[in-house]
C-alpha cells in the first residue's frame, strides 16, 4: 500500500513504533522553534537537563510576543533568551524582526523536514511541505537535547481541492469554510493533507494561511504537496537547493476525504467568540466597526497585506474606524516600504505596528469597550484581545479593508472597486532581508553564558505520583476552555512567564478571580471541565501553574491534544469522564481517585474509580501510552528524562561527544 505525504515524512524520521493510527510513535526532529513567552521555560528546562548544546539540525529562538518591552522583565527575558541561544547554539531573532512562523518560513522552513515548535501555530510551513507540529515547551527542550518526539499516530485526512478561487474569495475563506463545516474539534488527532487540482492555483503564502489556521480545527498538523510554486518560492529566498518533491503515492489511502470546490467559495467571516462561528460576510453586513487590524502570523506576509493596500489606493479610512497594519515580519514591512505601499496606506489613514504578535494576545491595540474589531488573525476567543466581553471577528485582508473604508462590515463584492487579486512579491530576489542583521547565528553569538534577571526563576518540580490523589473540586468549567482562560497572556500577566510563583497568581482568574487563593488554601484539589479542555495555545504554563498551586488531577469530558500531553509532562493526572459524571460533580465536592493511583498508572490501568463526597462513584478513563505513564509516575517529563539520561535509557537525550 502506498503512503500519504505525512506517512512518507514520518517513515523517514521514525525511531520507534509503527505508523498505525492511534499508536504512539517516536520521531526524530530536524528543527525546533520557540518564542519569547514559551522560550524562557524551554531554556530553563534545557539547562536543568544539563545539556551542553543543541542536538537538532537547527534551533531558532524568536522574540515576537513581548516586543514592546513595556517592563524590564520583558527585556530581561529577551536578554536571557539571547544568552541561551548563544550558550547552547541556536539562532536568535531579535525583538521586532517578526513573528516566529513568518520569519521561520522565510529563512529556515524546508520541505520534507520535521519541525517541532512551542507554539500551537507551528504547522504554518506545512504550506511548503514541512511536517510541523506544535508542542509544549518541555517537549521542545527534550527534542533539542536529541530526544525523540512522541505523539499518537494521527489519522491522515485528505482535503481534495478543485476549482479556483473566484474574485474576492481568498485562502482565508478556505480555512474558514473548513472551520464552519468541521468545528474547532473537527481536526483533533488528524493531519489534514491537501491534494487535488485546486492546489496548483494556490501560492505558498496562500497555502501557509490555510495550514496556520488548521490549528483552530484542533489538527496535529496540516500539509501541502510540493511543486513548481514551492521551488520558485524557495528560490526567491535563495534556498532553491532545499526543494524536495513531495506527493502522495498513487495508491495512498486516507482515513477520510473532504471535497472542497474553491470556485464555490465566497467571502466568509468568523463571528465572536470562536473561530468556527463562521457565516458569509453578507449575513452580518452593516454592523458598525470601530477597529480593523490586518496582519498576524496568519495574514502578515507582504502578499497578504498588498491586497488591502491596493484597495486603499485613492481611498481613506473611515473616520469612525481605526485601521492598523501589523506585518508578520520586518521583511514584509521592508518590502511594503520599498514598493511605496507604506506611504500609500499611511496617507489613507492607516497606522503601522511593529512586526509582533502583540495585538493577537491582547498586548497593544486593545479594542474599545462595546465595540467591534475585525482582524485577519486566527483566534477570537473571548477576552483574548485584552478586554473581556470583546467582539472580535476574523476575516480576510480584503474584508478587513472593505470595513475600514466603509466603517461597517461590508461584503467587498458590493464595493465599486476592482478586485485586487493575488500578487506574489518579486522583491525577495532583490535581496530584501538578505544577511538579516536581526538574526544572530550560532556561529557568531553575542553571549556565551546565561544571563538571568531577577524575574527569572527555576522550573518547579512535582514529586513522583503517590498512591493517594484526592482533593476538593476547586473549579468546575464548561466546554472549550482555552489555555487563555487557564493562564492569561495579557500585558499584566505575561511579564511573569519566567516567574512561576508570580504567574500562578493569574491562574484561571478569567473564570474565577478567587481561584489562586482558594487553591493555595486547599493544598490539593482537582479541576472538572467539559469537552475540549485546554484548546488553543501550546503554553505549558496552563499545566505548570495549576500544578504549582496544588492541583493533582483534571477530570474532563475530553482534552485538546497539546494540553493533554502537557498534563502528563507536569505530573497532573488527566481522566476522561462521561457526561453524566460531569453533570453530577459540583464545585466544592470532595473527589478521591480510589485505590493506589501510582501503582495503577504504572501497571497500565485504564479505568479508575472516582469517589465523590464519599457518597457515590463513577469511572474515569486514562488514555496513555506506557511512556506517558512512566512520565506521570515520575512526577513529570523533566524528572523522567533525567532518570533516563542517567540510566542510559533508549529515550534519553544523548550525551555530547
Amino acid at each position: 500500500m502506498g503512503q500519504t505525504i505525512t506517512e512518507q515524512i514520518l517513515a523517514d524520521h521514525l525511531v520507534e513504533g509503527d505508523l498505525e493510527t492511534g499508536e504512539e510513535i517516536g520521531i526524530d526532529v530536524d528543527q525546533v522553534l520557540t518564542q519569547d513567552t514559551t522560550g524562557t521555560m524551554v531554556w530553563l528546562q534545557f539547562e536543568a537537563l544539563e545539556m551542553d548544546e543543541v542536538q537538532t539540525e537547527l534551533a531558532a529562538q524568536y522574540c515576537d510576543h513581548q516586543t514592546y518591552q513595556f517592563d524590564f522583565k520583558n527585556t530581561d527575558d529577551h536578554r536571557f533568551l539571547r544568552s541561551a541561544a548563544g550558550t547552547y547554539g541556536a539562532y536568535y531573532s531579535r525583538p521586532g524582526n517578526g513573528i516566529c512562523h513568518q520569519v521561520h518560513k522565510e529563512n529556515f522552513a524546508a520541505p520534507g523536514k520535521t519541525l517541532l515548535g512551542s507554539d500551537s501555530h507551528t504547522p504554518t510551513p506545512g504550506g511548503l511541505g514541512q511536517l510541523a507540529i506544535g508542542a509544549g515547551g518541555l517537549d521542545i527542550a527534550v527534542a533539542m537535547g536529541g530526544g525523540a518526539y512522541y505523539v499518537e499516530m494521527p489519522e491522515v485526512v485528505n482535503v481534495h481541492l478543485t476549482g479556483e478561487l473566484p474574485e474576492w474569495a481568498t485562502a482565508k475563506d478556505v480555512i474558514l469554510k473548513l472551520l464552519q463545516d468541521l468545528t474547532v474539534k473537527g481536526g483533533v488527532d488528524k493531519v489534514l493533507e491537501y491534494t487535488g487540482p485546486g492546489v496548483d492555483s494556490l501560492s505558498i503564502p496562500e497555502r501557509t494561511t490555510i495550514t496556520n489556521m488548521g490549528t483552530e480545527l484542533g489538527a496535529t498538523s496540516s500539509i501541502f504537496p510540493t511543486d513548481e510554486r514551492t521551488e520558485e518560492w524557495l528560490e526567491q529566498f535563495g534556498r532553491g537547493d532545499e526543494h524536495v518533491e513531495l506527493t502522495p503515492d498513487d495508491d495512498a489511502e486516507y482515513a477520510d476525504r473532504i471535497e472542497l470546490d474553491l470556485s464555490e467559495l465566497e467571502p466568509l467571516i468568523s463571528k465572536p467568540s470562536m473561530p468556527d462561528n463562521v457565516v458569509p460576510v453578507s449575513e452580518v453586513a452593516g454592523e458598525e466597526v470601530s477597529q480593523v487590524i490586518v496582519g498576524s502570523c496568519t495574514n502578515g506576509a507582504y502578499e497578504d497585506i498588498l491586497p488591502a493596500a491596493k484597495m486603499l489606493e485613492d481611498e481613506d479610512v473611515n473616520p469612525t474606524t481605526e485601521m492598523v497594519v501589523a506585518p508578520g515580519s520586518k521583511q514584509a514591512s521592508e518590502m511594503l516600504a520599498r514598493e511605496g505601499w507604506t506611504a500609500e496606506m499611511m496617507a489613507a489613514g492607516v497606522n503601522f505596528s511593529e512586526a509582533t504578535c502583540g495585538a493577537c494576545i491582547g498586548i497593544g491595540h486593545v479594542p474599545a469597550s462595546d465595540s467591534v474589531s475585525l482582524r485577519t488573525f486566527n483566534r477570537n476567543f473571548e477576552g483574548r484581545s485584552g478586554i473581556e466581553d470583546d467582539s472580535v471577528f476574523l476575516c480576510s485582508p480584503e474584508v478587513a479593508a472593505a470595513a475600514a473604508i466603509t466603517g461597517e462590515i461590508t461584503d467587498p463584492r458590493e464595493l465599486d472597486l476592482e478586485a485586487p487579486g493575488f500578487e506574489m512579491g518579486d522583491g525577495y530576489s532583490d535581496g530584501y532581508g538578505a544577511d538579516d542583521p536581526d538574526i544572530i547565528t550560532p556561529d557568531d553569538p553575542v553571549d556565551d553564558e546565561l544571563i538571568k534577571g531577577p524575574n527569572i526563576g527555576d522550573v518547579p518540580l512535582k514529586d513522583p505520583l503517590g498512591s493517594d490523589v484526592s482533593g476538593e473540586t476547586l473549579l468546575k468549567m464548561g466546554d472549550n476552555i482555552t489555555t487563555d482562560h487557564i493562564t492569561p497572556a495579557n500585558a499584566e500577566a505575561l511579564k511573569f512567564r519566567s516567574n512561576i510563583p508570580e504567574y500562578a497568581n493569574f491562574t484561571l482568574t478569567r473564570i474565577d478571580s478567587s481561584f489562586p487563593d482558594r487553591a493555595r488554601a486547599a493544598d490539593s484539589g482537582v479541576l472538572v471541565a467539559g469537552e475540549n479542555y485546554g484548546q488553543g495555545s501550546s503554553r505549558e504554563h496552563a499545566a505548570l501553574c495549576p500544578m504549582f498551586l496544588g492541583v493533582e488531577a483534571v477530570l474532563a469530558q475530553s482534552f485538546a491534544r497539546i494540553h493533554h500531553a502537557n498534563l502528563f509532562n507536569f505530573g497532573l493526572v488527566p481522566l476522561e469522564i462521561d457526561a453524566e459524571t460531569y453533570e453530577r460533580i459540583d464545585q466544592g465536592d470532595d473527589v478521591e481517585i480510589v485505590d493506589d493511583v501510582g501503582a495503577g498508572v504504572r501497571a497500565g490501568k485504564e479505568e479508575f474509580t472516582i469517589r465523590v463526597n464519599n457518597d457515590w462513584e463513577a469511572t474515569g478513563e486514562m488514555s496513555a501510552s506506557e511512556r506517558e505513564r512512566e512520565i506521570l509516575a515520575a512526577g513529570g517529563k523533566l524528572q523522567w528524562t533525567k532518570q533516563q539520561h542517567a540510566g542510559g535509557g533508549s529515550d534519553a537525550a544523548p550525551a555530547d561527544d
